[in-house]
């Protein structure tokens, strides 16, 4: 006999999310449904209203409730310090550090020439117009040290010089507390790359 059609519509939408199967959606979807029924119904309120009331900032792209997020909005934050990431989880981190305090641009991406993701798809223009605001002096890149990471800051690195911002890249090399031997080749290889004097 074939699940309701409803259930199969949950399972398919959880599917959405990252690294979920259909093994996983289905036992998410039964969990919820079996044990949790005023979980699942507060996840779908928690939802709706997130989707309803969720915008992207004017000034730095991530989300908010407001047309301006508080982040950018404080006179504590140093407007001449412009950190760009790939996605608002990436500010999250980078907040959770507490060794930052000036203001961000979310690309909410990354250039993928494959997937068809281009200047225009992830908005450079809208990072551009930011940057040249007349505030800022520094554009930090910190996107992801993956291979559409690497294209998208020199991409960037680029196009921000050519409008006479300095700009700088976050480095990368051994973790704190990282033993040499348990780290690859190339993480110590760009290490000795970007070695600094004590």
């Amino acid at each position: 006999m074939a699940a309701p059609s409803s259930l199969d519509e949950l399972i398919a939408a959880l599917r959405c999310l990252p690294g979920v199967g259909p093994r996983s959606a289905q036992r998410m979807a039964h969990h919820l449904l079996q044990h949790d029924r005023k979980g699942a119904a507060r996840l779908a309120r928690a939802m709706d209203h997130a989707l309803s009331t969720l915008r992207h900032c004017a000034r730095c792209n991530t989300f908010s409730e407001d047309e301006i997020c508080a982040r950018c909005a404080s006179p504590r934050r140093d407007a001449s310090r412009l950190c760009v990431i790939e996605t608002p989880a990436d500010l999250a981190m980078i907040e959770q550090t507490k060794s930052y305090d000036g203001l961000y641009y979310v690309l909410m991406g990354r250039l993928s020439p494959l997937d068809g993701i281009g200047p225009r798809e992830l908005g450079l223009d809208r990072l551009l117009a930011r940057a040249g605001d007349g505030q800022v002096r520094e554009v930090i890149l910190a996107t992801n040290f993956t291979n559409e990471g690497e294209v998208t800051a020199l991409t960037l690195a680029t196009l921000l010089t050519a409008r006479g911002l300095a700009v700088s890249r976050l480095s990368r090399g051994v973790p704190v507390g990282g033993e040499l031997e348990n780290i690859d080749i190339g993480t110590i290889a760009q290490a000795l790359a970007e070695r600094r004097t004590l």
